[in-house]
């Protein structure tokens, strides 16, 4: 199988992870993983004032710092992974990434916000449901 890994660092990450990690069918050298983690961009004003370059930099270490410890967690159960990053609306990056690259599986963790919050602020697992055709592990 071709398994996406959406990661915000959280602790709903972590959870994910140690899912995957009791789960030895979805964990497995034999699936082929992509872990993604999606940021916002920076305020309009922010990015022309400090330049592409340097967001540019900013958003790469910032995308390392969540994809690093998950990348290490994964090599510890014998799982070599892709690693990507992309910049805009994580809902709406997640579903596109999952669409186009063909994958089987789609793993997050879900922050389980109460209908009233999800009303108000949306839900990125809402937003993935919404957009996305391949199949979703939402771990909570």
């Amino acid at each position: 199988m071709n398994i996406l890994l959406a990661v915000d660092g959280s602790a709903y990450t972590k959870k994910m992870l140690a899912y995957l990690a009791t789960h030895e069918e979805l964990l497995a050298g034999t699936h082929q993983y992509t872990v993604l983690t999606v940021q916002a961009p920076l305020p309009t004003r922010a990015r022309a004032a400090l330049g592409k370059e340097v967001v540019d930099t900013y958003h790469a270490e910032e995308a390392e710092k969540i994809l690093a410890p998950v990348g290490k967690f994964l090599a510890r159960h014998g799982v070599d992974a892709k690693r990507i990053f992309k910049v805009g609306s994580v809902g709406e990056n997640i579903a596109k990434v999952a669409d186009t690259g063909k994958f089987d599986l789609l793993v997050m963790g879900s922050h389980g916000h109460g209908a009233l919050a999800t009303l108000v602020m949306g839900s990125v697992t809402t937003q993935v449901l919404a957009n996305s055709k391949v199949p979703l592990l939402i771990v909570r």
